[in-house]
């Protein structure tokens, strides 16, 4: 990797001495060289004033549709999108064609890693098929590099295996990763319960298929112990029901989709299949309480809820268009309309450190000698997502073809270093 200068940047790194400092940070042959003032001159000189540099950027939560569905997306255009939006590392869901359930599959999704700048990281299915009724072999899974446990787009419906899953990964101390979903109570429905599913005459999603489910997902986690992750979270009873769980000591964290606490449900009036998303767009209070679970540190993580599709399955009727965003590269814009109510630093952790820690990868410290695992970010820089600037093989963004807020502008790792034209 050539030399790149970053000059004035703001360090976002509390393991770091460097942490809220502005500095110039040198990087080379993969490793921090120098951090302070750098007066040599290099071939690639970035101007880091207003950016941000913290290491590089974890996303928990992201399809990659590899194997099986490469025609939405695969493990390279996954990669191309990621480190455009600033991502390092990216676990993949298990449902593919076939689902992540086997030592192979595992092997599969990691197989590109050491040439790649881009790490992916295998999140291996609970139960067979993802179908939540026969467990996985998971101690193997683990073993083949699994990072975590999850039946991924699909809830895990089945309290019994829930149960005797967290009882299984205590063995290795496994992450469970759950998105708290009753599938009967939100059968046929396409958004939100509420005034506007009314108007417009639409089956709703109750609240209560989101807040129930966490209800039992705590109880049975009282009752056996071991690590959950609830993932997605997008109601006011969930962040209330996470913070008074904690209270009471029991391990679990949770995310949000970068996207869920800057829309809601009066943006499908236009019955535009983009903002077709699960769980649904929420009402303004319960935007509100997500915010106030950023501040306040009841929720640990945000994620891209990356989802890519093709044509064929969002420009349909309303009702019959698949659920989803690709949204890997409009995090960072995300990211930089939320730091109008949260702390940047504080939204920072929550793409870095924390689920790092929840996934035990390194904590990618920014000191000098230090292997360069990076992003530098600008909340200010303006761009658009379209045709030629899009790196996912899906187009199924409600941001595509506006102008935007907040761009990644690098990202370096395993020796490598990506910068984006802006």
């Amino acid at each position: 990797m050539a030399k790149v200068l970053i000059k004035s940047v703001t360090i976002s790194n509390k393991g770091s001495a460097h942490h809220g400092k502005v500095v110039d940070v040198l990087v080379s042959g993969g490793e921090i060289k120098k951090i302070g003032k750098v007066t040599e001159e290099v071939k690639t000189t970035i101007n880091g004033k207003g950016m941000i540099l913290s290491s590089g950027w974890v996303d928990m939560r992201a399809w990659l549709a590899d194997p099986g569905l490469e025609h939405k997306e695969d493990l390279e255009s996954s990669r191309l999108a990621a480190a455009d939006g600033g991502f390092t590392h990216v676990t993949a869901l298990p449902n593919n064609q076939p689902v992540t359930q086997t030592k192979n599959d595992v092997a599969y999704i990691k197989g590109g890693n050491a040439g790649s700048l881009v790490q992916l990281h295998p999140i291996a299915a609970v139960t067979l098929g993802a179908k939540g009724e026969d467990l996985t072999e998971m101690i193997d899974l683990h073993t083949a590099g699994a990072i975590a446990f999850s039946d991924g787009l699909k809830p895990i419906w089945h309290s019994d295996i829930l149960l005797k899953s967290l009882q299984y990964l205590q063995k290795f101390d496994g992450l469970l990763i759950d998105r708290p979903e009753d599938i009967h109570l939100n059968m046929f429905g396409v958004m939100n319960e509420g005034v506007e599913s009314t108007m417009l005459g639409m089956k709703g999603m109750p609240n209560l298929s989101e807040d129930l489910i966490i209800q039992r997902n705590l109880s049975i986690l009282a009752y056996s112990g071991g690590r959950l992750h609830l993932t997605c979270l997008s109601t006011e009873k969930s962040v209330a029901l996470i913070k008074e769980a904690r209270k009471k000591g029991l391990n679990v964290t949770c995310d949000i989709a970068s996207y869920q606490p800057l829309l809601d449900d009066s943006a499908l009036e236009g019955f535009d299949t983009s903002f077709k998303v699960n769980p649904p767009l929420r009402i303004q209070a319960d935007n509100k309480a997500l915010i106030k679970g950023l501040q306040d540190g009841t929720i640990d993580v945000i994620v891209s809820n990356h989802i890519p599709h093709d044509e064929e399955c969002k420009k349909l009727e309303f009702d019959l268009a698949d659920f989803g965003i690709t949204s890997l590269q409009t995090v960072a814009s995300n990211l930089s309309a939320l730091s109008e109510k949260v702390d940047m630093h504080l939204l920072i952790e929550k793409v870095t450190t924390n689920p790092r820690n929840l996934l035990g990868l390194d904590a990618a410290t920014i000191e000098e000698g230090a292997e360069a695992d990076l992003t530098l970010f600008d909340p200010n820089a303006k761009w658009k997502l379209n045709s030629s600037s899009n790196k996912s093989k899906s187009v199924n963004s409600p941001y595509f073809n506006q102008e935007l807020k907040g761009k990644a502008i690098a990202v370096f790792n395993n020796g490598q270093a990506s910068v984006s034209s802006i």
